[in-house]
């Protein structure tokens, strides 16, 4: 049974029935919608969302997610970054947070299409900062370079959960250890740049191994941070059961530990998910920065 601390409040609002239509008019997928966030209605009642690249089915079938899968989706429709800026645009968003399907089947892994997306939006009248939350693109330096030089303003990849349990969680293509090397490669890549990471709890995990996670994502480079509860998302035998509810005042905890190791801003609450409140994270980085100079 799910504990009392654990409801979220059903989407309403203008907010929310304006981005609703906008995203269904110009045919785009959002994550929050995907992956059944439970923070649709508040994010979508103010008018923020992450939009989903490359086609609504992923190549790769992790055990925590509800995004469908197939071995050779449909092709990504060219017209998507155009779409995608016509949209933003309508919408009036300042801040945006583009994630992905993984798209194993392509030669560039999506890699181009993905850079056309946040280009379209960085060049357009009004450009609104940009978050990517991207696929591990199997490691590839050419494809990582390929998205950073469209210019995104926060670079994200999440580790999802602790290394014990990546092979339980994870599609056997993705690794923790790979994951850790695509954070170090993005701070090679872009010194300067806030790069953002994602861990679930609730999953199996012991204190001590979340505490090593920590620990290498600020060795990868990773200095923002969110951590929430993994709620199954079927029933199906797919999706891993949960192994525990962690309650409120452990996140909190747990949040003290990370700025202990030297995360500039940490989300952790049971809802919070990558992209919660992903515009106040980006304002902590800079404002970090700015102190310290």
């Amino acid at each position: 049974m799910k504990p009392a601390w654990l409801k979220a409040a059903l989407p309403s609002g203008d907010g929310w029935s304006r981005l609703r239509r906008v995203c269904a008019r110009e045919g785009l997928d959002t994550v929050c919608a995907s992956a059944r966030c439970p923070n649709l209605g508040e994010c979508w009642a103010a008018g923020t969302a992450t939009f989903m690249l490359l086609g609504g089915r992923c190549t790769r079938a992790c055990r925590f997610c509800s995004v469908p899968h197939a071995a050779r989706p449909a092709p990504p429709p060219a017209d998507e970054p155009g779409r995608l800026a016509r949209a933003v645009a309508e919408l009036g968003l300042r801040y945006v947070v583009l994630t992905t399907v993984c798209r194993d089947d392509l030669p560039d892994q999506g890699a181009a299409h993905i850079a056309a997306c946040v280009a379209a939006l960085k060049t357009a009248r009004g450009a609104p900062r940009v978050e990517l939350l991207m696929q591990d693109f199997r490691g590839e330096a050419a494809a990582l370079r390929a998205v950073l030089a469209s210019g995104p303003d926060i670079l994200g990849h999440n580790i999802e959960t602790v290394e014990r349990l990546t092979p339980l969680a994870r599609d056997p293509r993705a690794s923790y250890r790979r994951s850790l090397g695509v954070l170090a490669a993005l701070r090679r890549l872009a010194p300067a740049a806030p790069i953002k990471s994602s861990l679930m709890l609730g999953l199996g995990e012991t204190d001590a191994q979340t505490l090593s996670a920590l620990r290498d994502l600020r060795r990868a480079g990773a200095d923002l941070l969110t951590l929430g509860q993994y709620l199954r998302p079927g029933a199906g035998p797919r999706h891993l059961t949960v192994a525990r509810y962690v309650p409120p005042e452990e996140f909190s905890a747990w949040a003290v530990r990370a700025r202990a190791l030297g995360f500039k801003h940490v989300a952790a609450g049971p809802f919070v998910r990558s992209s919660y409140r992903a515009s106040e994270a980006f304002a902590a980085s800079v404002l970090e920065a700015t102190s310290c100079r």
